[in-house]
């Protein structure tokens, strides 16, 4: 946990940060091209006027109520509890929200933004295909043109959100560069919005990227920490004493946790992806051998060799493979406010039919690395304790991919 004199100000810090160059003490910041100077300031101007706009507030409000489907329901995994025989064990269900996501919470507040700057395009990269169903989806409702980059190997394991895109009228863009998966998809997106900055918006998916993408995707995800909040108090009239939710960029995490921070009891834990164990190319978790460095627009906790080389990443997850962690989280780790842990392929696999036949809930095979600790540590928990975990997305996209993995298994 974090020392007496990092808490006495993080009530400062979560309000003040970032600072005016988008920085996360030594981390984040602005790292692109010069093309891209001029619409980074144009969007951080239009934000910083849109969060202080009761109307555009009011409008956000709306679609995420009538479209998205909020509020989402802070349920009781009672069989889940049972099973553990220890903290009385919640569900904070993204995966109830219109797409099948917390992406969607974010993709309604920058298409908005989109709008109001004139553009007439959006573009966005893609993992798990996640984001990217939900910028179809809103680019569909407010009639802009869409063009989603998404890795080739992503696209064959999540073949049904490239399909949901397309018949939303997205046009998919398969990258066949690199490893194939979100890093080389982001690549793709950042040339095409150089290209064409003008005319396009691009709605990054993650906590992630230059300023001021790292803040406003964290602010549109608030919503989901409210809520729990609100939800939790009404339900069991106190707090949580953990909350753990899975982290590849980060965002649903940041959302899920921002309110929380002052709140010293609570316990928060990310869960990165540990992939086939913790050896170079085989996982993509960045506290586990990562250092400082600068990607694709920000300066953050980095999975790289010695000569600043990118290094290849790999989880089960098409959302969990990226080399780099949000800004903010490195932040407060370094402070020792939010703990990281990992969850490796086989425990995911495992835990994603035991929680479906318990619940009766198909989890996102992101979402499934939160569960692989939570049971852990709800089984070390006392029954007056409370855990909360963020189920940020269904698992529908994952079926076939997890069949295919189970037959390949049984056929050894």
């Amino acid at each position: 946990m974090a020392d007496t004199a990092a808490l006495e100000t993080l009530t400062q810090d979560r309000f003040s940060l970032p600072d005016e160059g988008g920085h996360f003490g030594r981390y984040g910041g602005v790292f692109v091209p010069e093309t891209l100077m001029t619409a980074l300031k144009e969007l951080g101007e239009v934000y910083e006027e849109a969060r202080q706009d009761e109307a555009y507030l009011g409008e956000l409000k709306g679609h995420l109520k009538e479209f998205a489907g909020r509020p989402t329901e802070l349920y009781f995994a009672e069989r889940l509890t049972e099973y553990c025989g220890g903290a009385r064990i919640y569900l904070k269900r993204e995966d109830l929200l219109h797409t099948g996501a917390h992406k969607i919470n974010n993709a309604i507040g920058q298409v908005l933004l989109a709008k109001r700057m004139g553009k007439e395009r959006v573009i966005a990269e893609t993992g798990a295909g996640q984001h990217g169903v939900a910028t179809a989806a809103v680019c569909a409702k407010f009639g802009l043109k869409c063009r989603v980059y998404m890795g080739a190997v992503d696209m064959e394991r999540q073949a049904l959100n490239v399909f949901r895109m397309r018949l939303m009228g997205a046009e998919c863009i398969g990258v066949e560069a690199g490893q194939k998966t979100l890093k080389e998809a982001i690549n793709e997106a950042m040339r095409d919005w150089v290209t064409n900055v003008r005319s396009t918006h691009y709605i990054l998916g993650s906590a992630l990227g230059s300023h001021p993408y790292p803040m406003m995707v964290r602010d549109f995800h608030r919503v989901i920490g409210q809520e729990t909040k609100a939800q939790l108090l009404e339900r069991e009239g106190r707090l949580p004493d953990e909350m753990v939710a899975c982290v590849g960029g980060g965002s649903n995490a940041i959302g899920f946790f921002f309110d929380f921070l002052d709140d010293e009891s609570v316990r928060l834990v990310g869960v990165e992806a540990g992939g086939r164990g913790i050896k170079r190319g085989d996982h993509a978790a960045r506290f586990e051998g990562g250092k400082l460095g600068v990607l694709q627009g920000c300066k953050t906790y980095i999975l790289q060799d010695t000569d600043g080389q990118i290094e290849l990443t790999h989880s089960v997850s098409a959302g969990l493979d990226y080399a780099a962690i949000g800004p903010e989280h490195a932040y407060y780790r370094d402070r020792g406010r939010i703990e990281f842990a990992y969850a490796q392929d086989e425990e995911v696999m495992e835990v994603f039919q035991l929680f479906s036949r318990l619940e009766g809930i198909l989890p996102a095979l992101e979402s499934t690395h939160a569960l692989v600790h939570a049971i852990k540590r709800a089984k070390e928990m006392s029954s007056n304790e409370i855990l909360v975990i963020n189920l940020s997305g269904r698992g529908d996209k994952d079926v076939a991919q997890v069949q295919q993995l189970l037959d390949l298994e049984s056929s050894k």
